[in-house]
């Protein structure tokens, strides 16, 4: 297998759940895969899981000087960027009375001003190409009101926004711009989180139709599909990849 040839995605908060799992199927699809993330240990340790297709620069995507020279090192290396994904973020549980400027700031500045930033720079490199593909990661919680996560819900709700905009900005360069907003998706964290709480967990299965949680690799099979040729006439769509929930009742 010639590597140089193969596409190469560029994958924020790759190291570990959502992130790791659309790396593990664009290998798995022979999609060389870089990760980027702030952890370098874990950030290894998920490379080399990975195998012969992935790499892996430690990068804070919070940090916006440095995107720049991270890009260019990165397509120095690796030859060129043919698809981004943009899935990094942070999340903040806190009352709205009680939330910071400070703790708003860094929420948007994470989840969605990077996510401008980056997109940005590998546009750069798109164009030049004439083609390519960026996926943004945005939430349910952008698509109904839930408490607690004022910050997160407005990052996400603008990352929706900006997908649109960017789409209709790039897709006549060659770029196309798609947006998963993933639902309940089964981690340790939110199997623990609902199982400590009844009620919560009833809600959550109540009002989604399919009557379970997703799985990483399910919404890792939607990043497939906008990263491919399978969704070659498909840009600025929002999907939800969350069993019904944006639409039960």
């Amino acid at each position: 297998m010639n590597i140089s040839n193969l596409k190469t995605a560029l994958i924020t908060g790759g190291a570990s759940g959502i992130g790791l799992a659309i790396a593990k199927k664009f290998v798995q699809n022979n999609i060389r895969s870089i990760i980027i993330g702030r952890d370098e240990k874990k950030l290894k340790k998920a490379c080399c899981s990975l195998g012969e297709l992935a790499g892996c620069v430690k990068c804070d995507v919070s940090e916006l000087d440095s995107l720049p020279g991270i890009i260019d090192t990165i397509v120095q290396t690796y030859g060129r960027i043919d698809i981004l994904v943009n899935n990094a973020g942070v999340h903040l549980k806190k009352p709205l009375l009680e939330v910071t400027d400070e703790e708003y700031q860094r929420v948007i500045l994470t989840n969605q001003v990077a996510v401008f930033s980056l997109s940005r720079e590998v546009a750069r490199i798109m164009v030049a190409e004439k083609k390519g593909s960026i996926i943004n990661i945005s939430s349910m919680a952008s698509q109904y009101g839930i408490p607690l996560v004022i910050a997160y819900t407005a990052s996400k709700s603008a990352v929706e926004g900006m997908t649109r905009a960017m789409a209709v900005e790039l897709s006549p360069l060659g770029i196309r711009v798609n947006c998963i907003a993933p639902g309940f998706i089964h981690s340790d964290m939110s199997s623990r989180a609902l199982s400590n709480d009844p009620e919560r967990k009833r809600k959550v299965y109540g009002r989604t139709p399919i009557g379970r949680l997703g799985t990483a690799n399910e919404v890792a099979d939607a990043a497939l599909f906008f990263a491919t040729e399978s969704s070659s006439y498909i840009t600025g769509v929002i999907l939800p990849v969350d069993g019904g929930n944006s639409i039960g009742f």
